[in-house]
């Protein structure tokens, strides 16, 4: 294995893992962690980093493709949402508040949406993480599901889920939008209420709980009619009981539907224990889902959500990180910056609690008797007539093959260090271990190892032959390689030409 704490591999493919392996793009900017809801307020973006920082100690930066997304404009935004409310989000900071009193109520600004330092960007770097060509694309800072067209709601004031799948919907004729957040996905499930190119499903508490919608009658309207499948859950769901609903209903609506591309909430507050959330699910119960959905062979896109006790959702979503990449994560937690928050155990598992389920055998078969009932409704593979992939200026940027016109004889930069994968044949971290490894030399000592292999020059002089053409030195080692005058004279060899000193023949590992 690449890495190794008390003699337990920290990875190692999962026995389910496709013959062909997946290409996994992560999306992770590091300024996510530098803002601040303000005290008291539930919401955590530092959760995110408290993830990266796993993925990074656990060596999945090797197993995937690493960017820093380019964070959405005003103009993107404003694909869904309305301009004034874009343009409030933009202007608004906690020093000129007081100038916007009217806009708050409007927009719904105000104790669970408060106005922050820095909300614009924050807005712009979560819904920043798109699908880049890829077959799994994740970001973690994304799945903000509560926003709606013009109004902040449930901790969320972009949606990003609405964002990008009208990306999606550029190049797939049907894209289905699962959420497993413990809160119902509103805002995604209104944005796509009247269309039948967006199938959403929600597995969510409902009754007295936030945000109040997502009833099992609430099922589309107009073209989208039958097209919102929402399964209404009640306190105390285990493991075992939500695979019973989750897996029938998905494989029957991937049979009926046929979508083209999935978008996958992963809210981690229906894990056991979060402060907000009421469900008993555990760690692993919470990435089959992901696993479920992955073993479909569609593009997916991976995103965060709701998620409130941070070193559980940490856990689960580095674990899923995983899991994307084909590697079960050890239960040894790596050391890492925020190595005390996983004590005292130390170990990378979230474990159910005694709490009772409320929900019956009964009441789940007729939940997904009424599901079933819904989804013969809908149309078998519903078509986009002439559709046409649209090709954008950025679109032919993505197809260019900037790799070729780097120059051969520059160091790699870090982004396309980010985008290497290790091959699976690769050498292992055990090789570079002890005195004298390969981390702990410099290109100094790797230099002067190529000087000593360099032949001696002959003796004496040789002129070159009339036939041979005359040797040519690069730009870098021209004024070296030419021969002193004194030379000639004397009959002494020239002094053996000095190499440019090499850069280390190891990647190092992307600091972030």
């Amino acid at each position: 294995m690449a890495y190794e704490a008390g003699g337990t591999p920290l990875m190692q493919p999962t026995s389910q893992g496709s013959t062909r392996p997946s290409r996994v793009c992560y999306f992770f900017d590091s300024d996510i962690g530098n803002f601040h809801y303000g005290p008291g307020h539930p919401m955590k973006p530092m959760r995110v980093r408290m993830c990266h920082s796993l993925v990074m100690n656990y060596g999945l930066y090797k197993k995937m493709e690493i960017f820093r997304a380019k964070p959405a404009t005003k103009r993107e935004m404003s694909q869904f949402h309305t301009d004034d409310y874009v343009d409030f989000l933009y202007r608004v900071t906690p020093d000129n508040l007081d100038a916007y009193v009217r806009e708050q109520a409007r927009y719904n600004v105000g104790d669970d949406c408060p106005v922050f330092d820095g909300l614009f960007e924050y807005c712009s770097i979560s819904a920043g993480g798109s699908m880049d060509k890829c077959d799994i694309a994740i970001n973690w800072a994304g799945g903000l599901h509560h926003a709606k067209k013009g109004e902040a709601s449930g901790f969320c004031y972009v949606n990003d889920i609405v964002l990008g799948i009208l990306e999606l919907l550029r190049y797939h004729p049907r894209v289905l939008y699962i959420d497993i957040d413990v809160h119902h996905g509103d805002g995604v499930e209104e944005a796509f209420y009247t269309t039948d190119r967006v199938m959403t499903c929600s597995f969510h508490k409902y009754g007295e709980f936030f945000p109040g919608t997502g009833e099992l009658r609430d099922t589309g309207y107009g073209s989208g009619k039958h097209y919102a499948c929402n399964v209404p859950l009640r306190d105390g769901i285990t493991d075992e009981t939500y695979q019973s609903v989750f897996k029938p209903i998905i494989q029957r609506i991937m049979e009926q539907y046929q979508p083209t591309a999935v978008v996958l909430q992963c809210g981690s507050d229906s894990l056991a224990g979060d402060k907000l959330g009421c469900f008993n699910l555990s760690m692993r119960g919470h990435a089959a889902c992901v696993e479920f959905v992955k073993s479909f062979g569609l593009p997916l896109l991976l995103l965060g959500g709701g998620g409130y006790t941070m070193r559980n959702v940490s856990r689960a979503w580095a674990y899923e990180t995983g899991l994307a990449s084909g590697h079960e994560l050890s239960p040894i937690v790596p050391v890492n910056e925020y190595y005390e928050y996983f004590g005292p155990e130390y170990r990378l598992d979230v474990l159910p609690s005694n709490m009772e389920n409320m929900n019956t055998r009964a009441y789940l078969d007729k939940v997904k008797e009424q599901v079933f009932e819904q989804l013969r409704h809908i149309t078998h593979a519903p078509s986009v007539q002439g559709h046409v992939e649209p090709r954008l200026a950025h679109d032919m940027a993505l197809d260019d093959n900037d790799d070729d016109k780097e120059d051969p004889d520059v160091r790699a930069s870090q982004a396309v260090k980010d985008k290497r994968v290790q091959r699976a044949d690769e050498f292992d971290d055990s090789d570079d271990e002890g005195e004298g490894d390969r981390r702990e030399r410099t290109w100094k000592e790797e230099a002067m190892e190529m000087d000593a292999e360099v032949p001696k020059a002959p003796s004496a002089v040789q002129e070159p032959s009339p036939q041979a053409p005359m040797p040519t030195a690069t730009t870098d080692t021209a004024e070296s390689a030419a021969p002193p005058p004194a030379a000639e004279k004397t009959g002494t060899a020239p002094a053996p030409p000095v190499p440019a000193p090499h850069a280390p023949t190891h990647t190092p590992a992307p600091s972030f």
